[in-house]
């Protein structure tokens, strides 16, 4: 089923067209939803947010498809807001979360580790820089708002990197997505996005890794 789901995804620049007349307004929403639930919900850090941005951008290029400025004002509302919403869950609930052996399953413990981590490493500006890291993107506001991040700093950092995120990830979609060798290689293109977006995250795990390892040789 997972196998599935994600093929669809990778078609969905197949699907997508036929449907934008009579589902229009569905479209859009589940979009937006998309990004929202990407960025605001700490359980759900799996979803291809890069990649429905750079596909809404190219579906925007074609004739009759997505309005670009209405795609870019709805995807930065709805990732401001979501980041909102996931600080405000770490800031009320995080630690409740993180305590209770039912609600901790729902967060993979090396993707918090990660965050937080990235968190340390970078302070406010993680905020802003995590959106450019898939996972980290989801969980780092939560950790932001365990961490009791002033409303003041979290709001500028969410923002900018809001409009930041959506805007190089839209329009690359609008201006590169139907070239035709990417447009006749869609599906490597958005594995080489998900790939490349995640890149970071193995890296540092890498070096977590190779860290510990020196550090229990030396002990040794």
């Amino acid at each position: 089923m997972a196998t599935a789901l994600f093929l669809n995804l990778l078609n969905v620049n197949k699907l997508l067209p036929g449907l934008m007349g009579p589902y229009s307004l569905l479209i859009y929403s589940l979009l937006f939803l998309i990004i929202f639930v990407e960025t605001g919900l700490v359980f759900v850090p799996f979803l291809p947010g890069d990649s429905i941005l750079f596909l809404s951008g190219s579906l925007a290029a074609l004739d009759g498809g997505l309005n670009l400025p209405g795609i870019i004002c709805g995807f930065i509302i709805a990732a401001i807001l979501g980041d909102f919403v996931n600080f405000e869950l770490g800031r009320h609930f995080g630690q409740r979360i993180t305590k209770s052996p039912r609600l901790k399953k729902l967060i993979k413990e090396k993707s918090l580790k990660a965050s937080e981590r990235f968190y340390a490493k970078y302070g406010k500006a993680a905020i802003f820089l995590g959106r450019f890291v898939p996972i980290v993107r989801t969980i780092v506001p939560f950790t932001a708002g365990m961490s009791r991040m002033p409303y003041r700093s979290f709001s500028k950092f969410n923002i900018i990197g809001a409009v930041s995120w959506i805007l190089i990830m839209t329009l690359s979609g609008f201006f590169w997505g139907n070239i035709p060798v990417v447009k006749n290689n869609f599906q490597f293109v958005m594995i080489a996005i998900i790939v490349i977006s995640l890149l970071p995250i193995f890296l540092a795990q890498l070096r977590a890794r190779l860290t510990a390892a020196r550090g229990g040789s030396r002990h040794d």
